[in-house]
């Protein structure tokens, strides 16, 4: 049987309460922590970049899967990663 694995959007959390919400999460049992970057170009949406995904990183010990709808990823992604 596969493992599920849960991965829950940070595009609805609380970023005023960002490290709370991070660590009731992993509480809960996520397993990792989904981060949308959408650059308004790529996407009509904007959501975070770099600096915002760098702070999720340093408020929970998840890793994060990090979803880049940006133009041009390949520029950007040694940034993200």
């Amino acid at each position: 049987m596969k493992k599920i694995i849960l991965s829950p959007s940070l595009l609805s959390a609380d970023f005023f309460n960002l490290r709370e919400q991070t660590a009731e999460l992993k509480r809960c049992g996520a397993d990792m922590l989904h981060v949308d970057v959408m650059d308004g170009s790529f996407v009509p949406n904007i959501t975070m970049g770099q600096e915002l995904v760098k702070s999720f990183d340093a408020s929970t010990p998840l890793p994060l899967d990090v979803h880049l709808m940006i133009e041009a990823p390949e520029q950007q992604i040694r940034q993200f990663a």
